[in-house]
């Protein structure tokens, strides 16, 4: 009688990563997220599971691309599983626990050490890589205090050295193609209703929080495209500022799972001053003055 071998176990890097996936889907089910992206996270950590070769083979061997290729992937959850290739974290999973830490996402770039690191998110409000490429692209970065043009095209390239491997340079950052200003403002003003309203799911942050309370909102929604991410700022400059129920984060995706993120403040300076904008398109428009 033949006896079939029995089958090889999976490789480690894939079995953190199916693990990690799984740990996304349950806490976005908490969350009440739409459930054909929890289903595409447990598809793909099953196919992982399923893989013959490790994870971390197919990227060193092809990138990304080689990672989106795989089957139930694609780019968004490629570039999730890069990232923890890359930099052993994973920031998603991180914002959803309530535990992310912008400081040590950007200390994985070459030339960037923990004041600079605090300084980019403080100034740009961004809190991931992609986010911070975006803005560095757009020219932001040498806004910040201690970075000129030398210095910002430097990270640029350890970005791109971070980020491109694999990456089809076709793929636009959605600057112009993502959503309107007009309709990240009314989401905005949605999500702080919400809240107020207690009508979310709360998680309860890791960071700042030495209670352990369940006290920060956060909403997952589809309008048009776009799947959305929505929650106050959970760091230490809108706590330091005593901005933590002001300044609202957006992620946001289409259908391939891209994210990408703005924030939403009341700018307190010029003739803006009491209106709600969107950081960084100031110029896009603004709601009516508050007050």
């Amino acid at each position: 009688m033949r006896v079939d071998a029995p089958a090889a176990p999976a490789p480690d890097d894939n079995i953190r990563i199916a693990e990690l996936l799984r740990q996304a889907a349950t806490l976005r089910t908490a969350q009440q997220d739409n459930r054909f992206r929890i289903a595409a996270y447990r598809e793909a950590a099953r196919r992982i599971l399923q893989l013959p070769e490790s994870v971390r083979a197919v990227f060193e061997r092809g990138g990304r691309a080689a990672l989106d290729a795989l089957p139930a992937i694609g780019p968004g959850i490629a570039g999730a599983i890069a990232e923890i290739l890359t930099t052993g974290r994973w920031s998603q999973l991180e914002r959803l626990r309530g535990e992310v830490d912008p400081r040590l996402v950007f200390r994985s770039i070459a030339g960037i050490g923990p004041e600079l690191s605090q300084r980019i998110h403080d100034e740009l409000q961004v809190d991931t890589l992609e986010a911070l490429e975006a803005a560095a692209l757009a020219g932001r970065l040498e806004q910040v205090r201690g970075v000129g043009e030398r210095r910002a095209a430097a990270i640029r390239a350890a970005l791109a050295q971070l980020l491109d491997r694999g990456r089809r340079s076709s793929r636009p950052l959605p600057a112009a193609g993502g959503p309107s200003v007009q309709d990240l403002l009314a989401l905005d003003a949605d999500y702080r209703a919400k809240a107020a309203a207690a009508e979310l799911p709360t998680i309860a942050p890791r960071r700042f929080n030495p209670e352990g309370r369940s006290w920060l909102p956060v909403w997952h929604t589809q309008r048009g495209p776009w799947h959305y991410t929505v929650m106050y700022s959970n760091t230490e400059r809108a706590h330091e500022l005593h901005r933590e129920h002001d300044w609202v984060v957006i992620y946001f995706h289409d259908d391939d799972l891209v994210e990408h993120q703005c924030t939403v403040v009341t700018e307190v300076r010029g003739p803006q001053t009491g209106r709600r904008v969107v950081r960084g398109r100031e110029a896009e428009g603004a709601t009516p003055r508050c007050g």
